[in-house]
């Protein structure tokens, strides 16, 4: 509990018609109701409340007449001071709800005299002010065919009223096809106007955003997206999601909930949580960038078969999943990566990245540390390319999680010890197995087992990899895909239990798109970006006892 030298406003302030003992601090809005016997009640339910003064939304006043009349001496003050009403204010602030979910909820104090109610609303009107952090000005797309296509609808009837309380201004561009956000971030939009860009549809419209942003960041600076060793600028730009796609990963790797209210609410409150990103590049070609999943084999055969079924909505990757695992084909290759050594944490741990996480934090600053030395030192190998390990074999699946991709499909997600903010990738190599083995795998993404440990399956934690698949070296054979031409001839497929023949490569799922190219790579960029989230929280337990006012 903070000191009394420390509290700005002490008053007694009445809540639905009860005495209240009320506080301001910096950092705590507090209030206590007043008792009137002095004798200790253990089993009697908290009578303390107080809110951080970050999560406080809003504060206005009232014209509260009941006030007026429910206590004789107030009465009396009033009749002296002309009659005067306004003499109550009410705080909108954030409230916790299961699930991770936030939501606004408000209380109303009525004062004694009109005078002492200006108080009090200045007062905390000035804490707000004080928040640096808070955003004043956002510039808003909205993407009006994301998911179920209400995108639109969820923005006006949910969060722009909560932004209008908070005081937020914002400049609302309804995007007409897809790539109009990243272009327009690219070239028209003048960002020193804003605090921060808001996002309103799903992971796609995610990707859109965080491709004109960096890159825009990168051309101010100077810098060549296209050449893969280059160390890439942060955007000063926090970026929002409001979530309204079919999956929202994002929103329940960084949130823990794809609930629109409670994004808003993050974005309103200021938050910052920093997100690593991935390049993904192919012969010094910038192709994308990634934050969560690149996957090759499984995952890329889904999403290939399901861009077919886009008229199926959601169900078509349900389908597409359950035919590409009947079809069962694996991929040979090369894969190079770049252990990420000196770090806390492996994937196989069983801590979660949460918010404060103690791992991002540690190995954020380390690898800050070495790219330092690595810019004073020109003579050091680079990233210390002498420790680069070599793997090659027959894959039916190669996935990069640089979160733990957690969804209400898979709620422990692809690799559930990933971090956010740790400048490292995990990097999960599935080696062919028979089916019933796979299943095995892809069953532990919903189980509390460990879906590492399986002698076909092998994960790294590295800062840097390459893949080139066996049959096309040179990415000549690509060519012919991408321009839209078939081969003549399939390769010849022996020791194939499904079919007669099977193709030479997969393409690469990367956070939802289809790469151009499958020969690539890919480098982590530590704390690229940062979000409107604070990750997700841990659940707290027996609130009463922590709470030094419950004491």
């Amino acid at each position: 509990m903070e000191r009394p030298s420390r509290l700005l406003l002490v008053s007694e302030l009445r809540v639905r018609n009860s005495a209240y003992d009320v506080s301001l601090s910096r950092s705590l809005l507090t209030w206590k109701r007043r008792t009137s016997s002095p004798v200790y009640h253990p089993f009697r339910p908290s009578v303390c409340h107080s809110v951080s003064v970050s999560e406080i939304i809003s504060v206005r006043e009232e014209e509260e007449e009941n006030g007026c009349k429910d206590d004789g001496s107030w009465k009396k003050i009033n009749e002296r001071e002309g009659k005067d009403c306004r003499q109550a204010f009410t705080v909108l602030h954030v409230e916790r709800c299961p699930q991770h979910r936030w939501r606004c909820a408000e209380v109303s104090f009525t004062c004694p005299e009109a005078a002492l109610c200006q108080r009090w609303v200045t007062g905390i009107r000035e804490q707000l002010a004080a928040i640096a952090s808070r955003p004043k000005q956002l510039l808003v797309y909205i993407n009006p065919y994301s998911g179920k296509q209400h995108g639109k609808h969820i923005y006006e009837q949910k969060v722009a009223p909560l932004f209008a309380l908070a005081g937020v201004t914002t400049h609302v561009i309804v995007t007409e096809h897809a790539n109009y956000a990243r272009d327009h971030l690219r070239t028209e939009a003048e960002l020193k106007k804003f605090d921060g860009v808001v996002c309103v549809g799903g992971d796609g419209m995610f990707s859109e955003i965080i491709h004109g942003l960096i890159w825009r960041s990168q051309v101010d600076g100077g810098v060549d997206p296209n050449c893969a060793d280059e160390s890439l600028l942060p955007s000063s730009l926090r970026i929002g999601i409001i979530p309204a796609g079919s999956t929202d990963c994002i929103c329940f790797a960084t949130v823990g909930s794809n609930d629109p209210v409670t994004s808003a609410l993050h974005i309103i409150v200021g938050d910052s949580q920093p997100m690593d990103v991935c390049s993904v590049h192919h012969n010094n070609t910038f192709l994308r960038y990634s934050v969560s999943l690149l996957g090759y084999g499984f995952y890329g055969d889904v999403l290939t078969d399901s861009e077919r079924k886009r008229w199926m909505g959601p169900a078509r990757y349900d389908l597409s999943g359950v035919k590409m695992f009947l079809t069962h084909h694996y991929y040979e290759g090369t894969v190079s990566y770049l252990p990420a050594r000196g770090i806390m944490g492996t994937p196989r741990d069983a801590s979660r990245c949460r918010s404060g996480c103690v791992i991002c934090q540690h190995n954020g600053r380390l690898i800050s540390k070495k790219a330092e030395r690595y810019q004073m030192d020109e003579e050091t190998d680079r990233e210390g390319e002498g420790e680069w390990k070599t793997i090659r074999g027959k894959f039916l699946a190669i996935n990069a999680a640089s979160m733990s991709c957690a969804c209400p499909r898979s709620p422990k997600g692809l690799s559930p010890a990933a971090h956010l903010a740790d400048g490292t990738t995990d990097l999960i190599l599935v080696r062919k197995c028979s089916r019933f083995d796979f299943l095995r795998h892809l069953l532990r993404h919903t189980s509390k087992d460990d879906q590492f440990d399986l002698n076909f399956v092998e994960v790294h934690r590295v800062r840097r990899f390459c893949f080139t698949p066996r049959h096309c070296q040179s990415d000549s054979d690509l060519d012919l895909r991408e321009n839209g031409k078939h081969q003549i001839f399939g390769q010849i497929c022996r020791n194939h239990p499904a079919c007669g023949c099977a193709p030479a490569y997969s393409s690469w799922n990367c956070d939802g798109e289809i790469l151009t190219h499958t020969a690539i790579d890919v480098r982590v960029h530590s704390n690229l970006i940062k979000l409107f989230a604070r990750g997700i929280e841990e659940p707290t337990v027996f609130d009463d006892l922590t709470n030094p006012c419950a004491i």
